[in-house]
């Protein structure tokens, strides 16, 4: 692509959030981009979308009374440039794992933009937990420095190579590595999956799991798989597809054969 690219970018964290201005920074070097995020934080909302929402202009384009999914949808289709690209993020903490994908606001909104046939990308920083919670943990410009790094690179190079042709998003997942630059790894969402829920009286509390084993020091993934890479220091690239594949099952057919409806 010889002309600068015009990227659409949004996130789940709120327009104000310092992961957002570390990517508009960034990515203003490469393309011309307009901001279009929620007003606040949106976090772990999944692709949940509204009817009407309120859109106020900012310095970085504008901020919506709404989700990331409806920020997508008002951004392609009403507030415009047309982008070549949707980049969601950077998201303060991880987004990692098969089962967070459909959770994900960050996620969520690339998936948004896969469905309009707009590449994406969706970009969080791995926040390492153990001596210091994610409640805790106050992000800095220098956290994103790896972030912005990763996404000027997939940006700037994806577009022109063919990628999108097969993937639909890239899910990225970044660490703070002590030493610049990180590698880079193509993974696969992992699939270990360790929710758990405890009642006191009348609250249930739910708890992932995971996080408590990797604050005690395991990794439950394996080699190739997003947590894996991020967790040893390594930039984690996931090649995805938005739409639910369909798979021949045998035993579906003679079930529905059955039916009475189809006897």
């Amino acid at each position: 692509m010889n002309e600068r690219p015009e990227i659409l970018l949004t996130n789940d964290d709120g327009i104000e959030s310092p992961g957002f201005r570390a990517l508009y920074d960034g990515l203003s070097e490469i393309g011309n981009v307009t901001g279009v995020a929620p007003a606040d934080d949106q976090s772990a909302v999944g692709r949940a979308m509204s009817q009407d929402v309120t859109v106020n202009e900012h310095e970085l384009g504008y901020a919506v009374e709404g989700t990331p999914a409806d920020c997508v949808v008002a951004g392609l289709q009403a507030l415009g440039p047309y982008p070549d690209l949707v980049v969601s993020g950077c998201n303060t903490g991880a987004n990692l794992g098969a089962y967070v994908l459909g959770r994900s606001g960050t996620v969520s909104a690339a998936v948004e933009a896969a469905f309009f046939g707009v590449p994406a990308i969706a970009v969080s920083l791995y926040v390492p937990v153990g001596d210091i919670t994610y409640a805790d943990f106050d992000a800095t410009p220098d956290d994103y420095q790896e972030a912005v790094r990763a996404s000027k690179y997939l940006a700037d190079g994806a577009l022109d190579n063919g990628l999108f042709d097969t993937a639909d998003y890239l899910n990225v997942n970044v660490p703070m590595p002590e030493e610049s630059p990180a590698p880079m790894e193509i993974t696969s969402p992992s699939h270990v999956y360790d929710m758990d829920a405890t009642q006191d009286g009348d609250i249930v509390t739910l708890h992932d799991r995971i996080w408590d084993r990797m604050a005690d020091g395991e990794i439950p993934d394996p080699e190739g798989t997003d947590r894996r890479a991020v967790a040893e220091g390594r930039v984690s690239v996931s090649p995805l597809t938005a739409p639910h594949t369909v798979e021949h099952h045998e035993r579906l057919d003679s079930l529905v054969a059955e039916y009475p409806g189809n006897a």
